[in-house]
């Protein structure tokens, strides 16, 4: 993922990344480009799907990023596939719930579900978890609407940025399986990296808070070298 350019660096981009979540990153992880690279994605799909395909016997594509993988997925292990519209402007729970008041009619989750279906829910990557809570959220009131009862409190993810994820899960009765957890996996292309790129990120992942400071972080990274 690295050498086809799906995991970014300052060395792409010498002022960072601003998240959605909100919190400034020297790395950008875009596997919204996976479906580019076929053998890629079917690799993935086979990894990640032996991972959770005893946790459950549908997996739920949280829209976009995590419908193709969840794709792969299905169609690798036999697992039948739902996924979750892609609703404008609702990130939080709560802006679900008011959207679903208003917009009862309409579709939260596509795809066919049963009575009893265990649902592994999955993305791309996952950093503070709060898109998954609205993905999960979204399947029980589309079960409700359809009167069935279903669960769902296994998340998966290729990538682990592990930013506090996990535990968040953990807090909502939910477990999330990871094919990459990055931090370890920073080992894995240290050699492919530039000195300076690879001690910076593993800098900010033990102590993000230090690089959300504008100021203090252009004096961090002004005596660095990318090249």
């Amino acid at each position: 993922m690295y050498r086809k350019g799906l995991i970014k660096t300052l060395r792409n981009k010498p002022e960072g990344w601003r998240l959605l979540s909100g919190i400034w990153s020297p790395f950008y992880i875009q596997l919204r480009m996976l479906p580019s690279h076929p053998s890629l994605m079917n690799e993935i799909g086979i990894l990640l799907g032996e991972r959770i395909k005893n946790y459950g016997n549908r997996v739920l594509g949280i829209a976009m990023a995590g419908v193709p993988i969840a794709t792969a997925i299905a169609l690798n292990h036999n697992m039948p596939l739902c996924y979750t519209r892609k609703l404008a402007g609702v990130k939080s729970v709560e802006a679900l719930e008011k959207y679903a008041g208003q917009y009862g009619e309409h579709s939260l989750v596509e795809g066919e579900m049963e009575d009893g279906d265990r649902f592994v829910a999955v993305d791309d990557i996952v950093t503070k978890f709060d898109s998954k809570l609205v993905a999960i959220k979204q399947l029980e009131l589309e079960a409700e609407k359809r009167k069935k009862k279903v669960t769902c409190t296994d998340v998966a993810v290729v990538i682990d940025r592990q930013q506090g994820a996990a535990e968040v899960a953990e807090q909502h009765g939910i477990t999330l399986h990871s094919l990459i957890k990055f931090r370890d996996a920073m080992e894995w292309i240290r050699d492919e990296m530039n000195a300076s790129e690879y001690e910076i990120i593993k800098d900010y992942l033990n102590h993000p808070e230090k690089y959300q400071d504008e100021e203090k972080r252009k004096e961090l990274l002004s005596n660095i070298s990318l090249e």
